[in-house]
Order: structure tokens, then sequence, then C-alpha cells
């Protein structure tokens, strides 16, 4: 099998885990918007470190179409179906309770702490958290989101999010890979500081110690196991899925992400997942 790891073209060699699955299954990486490439000539695609797709999503679905349900990994229609995250008011799955703000909706009247970021977005860019003393602010975030063409979302901040930070189950060829815990991405008020590169992404995503190794409660298995269900009812199973959540008011986990597009699946915290992941790209 002739397998193609789809990357962008800021990381054209994708990241450090990729590159050790890459070894195993003999895949090339490939930026996915070389028109250069003739990507029939691949068995399997497999998309990783596309990030800058949400700045030309509209091409990168049609791209996705093309290349066609029989190659590419995940499947065409869940990446349109992922791709803006609307798709959260779609799933049966408790999420974090979510406004959506588009362009030519009327303003939110903003209560309490929020969140805001763009619907179509990766790395926190465009993302901040708000205390009611900086509405103004949060509103001024959400016009520039909708001056450029896309949709805002406003969720209300949890604490617990500070305090635990997110907990991400790892599917790949739908089983449970491993678990991770996240640190707080939103850990002051205003808008995310962005680190320099050809990706910008918030300034905390490249910290050694961001993501480390965890294990779920029973009840963040049993969500995250039921959004996999729904998905795979839906689209077939995925090859990979992170299912990120959050501790709810009462304690209660929440979906916050569901990803199954680019997401980094950070294998070098667990022992055998990166064997696990070649073995379901040349199975899937």
């Amino acid at each position: 099998m002739r397998v193609a790891f789809a990357t962008a073209a800021g990381v054209p060699e994708g990241r450090v885990d990729d590159q050790a699955v890459a070894a195993l299954v003999g895949a090339e990486f490939r930026v996915w918007s070389d028109q250069a490439i003739d990507w029939s000539e691949y068995d399997r695609v497999v998309l990783r470190s596309v990030w800058d797709y949400t700045t030309r999503a509209a091409e990168f679905v049609d791209w996705c179409r093309r290349i066609g349900a029989e190659r590419l990994r995940n499947v065409p229609e869940l990446v349109a179906f992922n791709a803006d995250k609307r798709y959260l008011a779609a799933l049966k799955a408790p999420t974090v309770p979510t406004g959506y703000v588009g362009p030519g909706n009327p303003l939110p009247s903003l209560r309490g702490e929020v969140v805001v970021k763009p619907t179509i977005s990766a790395g926190a860019r465009d993302t901040g958290r708000f205390p009611p003393a900086r509405h103004a602010e949060a509103i001024a975030l959400i016009e520039a989101i909708r001056a450029s063409g896309r949709t805002a979302m406003v969720q209300p901040y949890l604490p617990a999010v500070g305090e635990e930070g997110e907990t991400a189950l790892v599917f790949l060829g739908g089983e449970l890979s491993h678990v991770l815990n996240k640190r707080p991405i939103l850990r002051g008020e205003g808008i995310a500081p962005l680190a320099n590169g050809a990706l910008p992404a918030a300034a905390v995503m490249f910290e050694d110690d961001l993501v480390s190794a965890a294990s779920a409660t029973a009840a963040q298995s049993a969500l995250a196991d039921a959004v996999l269900v729904e998905i795979a009812e839906r689209f077939g199973t995925p090859l990979y899925a992170r299912v990120d959540l959050v501790s709810g008011l009462d304690g209660a986990p929440l979906l916050l992400e569901l990803e199954v597009i680019e997401p980094a699946l950070y294998l070098e915290t667990t022992a055998g997942s990166t064997e696990a992941f070649a073995a379901a790209i040349l199975t899937s």
C-alpha cells in the first residue's frame, strides 16, 4: 500500500510523532495544496498536519471530496461535518453551552465570564476569555470574526477548565488508544497571544509540558464512546479521532470538541500507540 500523509506547506515534514508512524508504513509527506501532486498514485491519503485548512476551508473540503472516500482518511463527508464547529449543535452528546453569532445576526447579551472563538479555527487563533469588565473586548472580537465572514462562538468560561484542563481520549481504528490531559490554554484574560511562525497558534500550544498521559473516569469514557458511536453510525468508523472533554459546573463531563481532521495525537505519550496507528492505517 502506498500512503501519503497530507500536511501544510508550513510544516512539510509533519509532527515528530507523525514521522515515526510514517516510517512504519512507508508514508510520504505531501502538502495538500500542492497542485503538482498526483494523488491518484496513492492508495491511502491520511490527513495529518493540514493546519492551514482553516484559512481556506471551502477549498480544503473540495480537495477532500476530489481525493474521495475510498482513498482519504478520514473520509470527506466526516471532514466536511467537522470543519466547522457548529457540528456541536448537531451531536446528541452534552456539550459546553454555545451561542453562534454569524454575519447579520444580532449581537448577544453577554453574562458572566465568556469565551469567544471562531467556528472555523485551529491553534486557539482569534480566541479569548473575557470577564464582565471586558465584555466590550469580547464584542469587538465577535465583530472582527464576523467581519472576516466567519461565525463566532460564545461559551461560558468553565472554572474547572482552569483547574483541571481538558481530558482527551484518542481513538485509533475505532479503539481507545490513550488518554491525555491538556493544561489550560486560556490562562489569562483577553485574546490568547500567538507565537510567531508560518502557522500562528497560541504561544502556550508550544509548551513542552502542555500535554501529558492521563486516565479517564467512567463517565468520561462513556461520553467519548457515545460520541464515537454516533459519528461511526453517520460516517463509518474513523481512522482516528480525539474527543476533548471538560467538566461542567456540576462536575459531569461535557464535549468541548471532536477532532477528526488534523489533531495532534501525542503518540509519544503512550507506548504502543505509534504501532497501533500504523496498523490502523494499513487496515482501514
